[in-house]
């Protein structure tokens, strides 16, 4: 059996008759939404696309993205065609991106236009990086292959998910760094499914017809859990917000998405409260 992690929290949606629900939906920008049966096809032409550029099985994959459909089209995608991916906080400095690009020689960078002055730096003269996908305005690099998301998915063939192990490395993420340099930590498929067999299932409760909206963001562990592996565990819907989330905002979201489940902080909670009392 294929233990792949992306054969159950992505493949298995398709036969199970969940291909034209909503996996994910964006509350900013366009506010863009993604199927499970877009999830699926854009994961897998993702994973065609990192073979193409001579992705191999257990490369790294760095990803510095915004809450947004690509993140989980490239973490998936990643995951499908046997690289690792590794997100990354969207709040570092460059100096941090650097030390952590070095640690990790990742291959392929994807990053998020908005976040590009910040990163441009950390990446010019990296030895590791073969290429660096923006997604939104292409840009330049210094000595690297820059190239567009479109124009990097564009013609690329949807590729299987390749046979894996539960006990294999399906990604990593790094700590918060408050004791110095943040660290690699490692994670294999089958804790996916782990976490959310019983976090999800048994503290949340998370059933196919929530909609869920977690302030923590997908680089997190926490924001990962709530706001991706929870809900596709389930064939729920999660709500994406990749800008600050001012108590104003969050209300705003809150009020026009309904969420059933939201996922929050401490801080943000007492940040809430303040608010309704202000």
């Amino acid at each position: 059996m294929n233990e792949n992690a992306a054969v159950y929290f992505v493949d298995r949606h398709l036969s199970e008759g969940r291909g034209d629900k909503t996996a994910f939906r964006e509350a900013d920008g366009a506010r863009r939404s993604l199927t499970y049966g877009g999830l699926a096809d854009q994961s897998a032409r993702f994973a065609g696309a990192l073979t193409r550029h001579g992705v191999r099985r257990e490369e790294r994959i760095a990803m510095i993205v915004r809450d947004q459909l690509e993140f989980p089209v490239a973490f998936w995608g990643a995951i499908k065609a046997g690289a690792i991916p590794v997100p990354l906080n969207t709040l570092l400095s460059a100096s941090v991106y650097e030390a952590i690009l070095n640690d990790s020689r990742a291959s392929i960078l994807i990053v998020s236009d908005q976040l590009w002055d910040t990163v441009k730096p950390a990446i010019d003269g990296n030895r590791f990086l073969r290429a660096v996908v923006v997604i939104g305005t292409a840009q330049t690099c210094d000595g690297t292959e820059c190239i567009g998301w479109d124009a990097f998915m564009d013609g690329a063939q949807p590729q299987d998910t390749v046979e894996a192990e539960g006990d294999e490395l399906a990604f990593w993420l790094y700590s918060s760094g408050s004791t110095g340099v943040p660290k690699g930590v490692r994670h294999i498929h089958s804790s996916l499914k782990a976490t959310a067999d019983t976090f999800g299932a048994q503290v949340l409760g998370i059933r196919a017809d929530d909609t869920v909206f977690s302030v923590a963001k997908l680089f997190f562990a926490y924001g990962l859990g709530n706001g991706m592996t929870f809900p596709l565990s389930v064939g729920a819907t999660a709500v994406l917000f990749g800008g600050r989330p001012t108590p104003d905002a969050v209300f705003d979201i809150m009020a026009r998405e309904r969420p059933t489940i939201f996922c929050g902080v401490p801080t943000l909670y007492a940040a809430l409260v303040a608010e309704q009392e202000r």
